[in-house]
């Protein structure tokens, strides 16, 4: 290590984070202003009785009330629908409206690191049971119920809220992460942490168009913010995926937050070229195809499959208090010939 190399600072120089920026680049807040510019979606209010089911432990679903529901039905448990059906029944009537298949989010977070449990391991859904079981199977949604505004300097209350956005065939490769600071964009990062050789011949246009787009988003009502594009083929229109909080819980990809942070002012905003890094040919992450991603999100397969059913889920605990008290019993055996002097 060189000695003589500037340390980074113990924290980063962020300037406070206020409760009022992360609601700003809540999907509900900001979707009304920019809906012509983003894919097709619809917000569904959610209410306390359905917030309590996502917080609840076990993965209990609706009984079935349609034969394309994935759920299962079990006359013994309660259907835990009866306590939100406006909720459920509005969520049913959206997927229909949108298709037939949806992709799911809450106010900031989509379940992305749930879709391991899904049949098709991904985000699209084709009925209300399919929300439902990835939701409550995604940290990224826990961290919207119980930490949205860790690390702010105050608190507020959250209107929750549901996206359903239409699903459709999304070239992950055409995604991009745009860092805005003091109303300029400062950086561009390649979302996908894959090397494209074909990247590199559109990275000079595909950088003027976002620079045109963010005009689009001068209403936004903080200077510092995140959001992230789509650039479909042709590539002559820009979609507006999403918007994030200029704040630490933001990926910033192929930058650091330092970087971002000290990043000099510039002294022409008008005239100011931002950095956009796509992944290289020999960078580390063009090899992360190779990992499984959100991998240490997983639960065993057991656990999962014993509680999408209550009474499996009881069985299992009632196993493993058996097994407890056995390794208990064997102990106090142990110590007892201890104290008798056994060996």
């Amino acid at each position: 290590m060189n000695r003589d190399s500037p340390r980074a600072p113990a924290t980063l120089p962020f300037r406070p984070i206020t409760a009022s920026h992360i609601l700003n680049c809540s999907f509900h807040s900001w979707h009304p202003i920019f809906r012509s510019i983003t894919p097709k979606a619809r917000v569904i209010p959610l209410t306390p009785p359905f917030i309590a089911y996502l917080r609840a432990d076990g993965i209990v679903l609706p009984a079935e009330t349609n034969p394309d529901d994935s759920g299962y039905e079990d006359e013994e448990e309660e259907d835990p629908s009866e306590h939100w059906r406006d909720v459920h029944d509005n969520i049913r009537a959206t997927i229909d409206e949108l298709g037939g298949k949806v992709a799911p989010k809450l106010n900031w977070s989509a379940p992305k690191d749930a879709t391991w449990i899904s049949a098709t391991n991904d985000m699209e859904c084709r009925t209300p049971n399919d929300i439902y079981l990835l939701l409550k199977s995604s940290d990224f949604i826990t961290h919207d119920l119980e930490q949205a505004f860790d690390g702010c300097v105050d608190e507020t209350e959250i209107p929750y809220h549901l996206v359903l956005r239409k699903s459709f065939n999304l070239n992950p490769s055409l995604e991009f992460r745009c860092f805005v600071r003091n109303r300029t964009l400062i950086a561009i990062s390649q979302r996908e942490m894959n090397y494209f050789e074909f990247l590199f011949d559109l990275r000079k246009a595909f950088k003027s168009k976002i620079q045109e787009f963010l005009d689009q988003l001068s209403t936004f009502p903080d200077p510092n913010f995140v959001f992230d594009v789509y650039i479909p083929p042709p590539h002559n229109r820009i979609w507006l995926i999403d918007i994030n909080p200029w704040a630490p819980r933001t990926d910033p990809l192929l930058f650091s937050w330092l970087e971002l942070l000290q990043m000099p002012e510039p002294e022409d905003h008008l005239l100011f070229d931002p950095e956009f890094r796509l992944v290289q040919r020999d960078d580390p992450e063009a090899y992360q195809f190779a990992a499984t991603k959100y991998s240490a999100h997983k639960l065993p397969k057991d656990v999962v499959d014993a509680s999408m059913t209550p009474s499996d889920m009881k069985r299992m605990m009632e196993e493993w208090k058996k097994v407890m008290e056995k390794e208990v019993d064997d102990d106090e055996d142990d110590d007892e010939d201890d104290d008798n002097g056994e060996t």
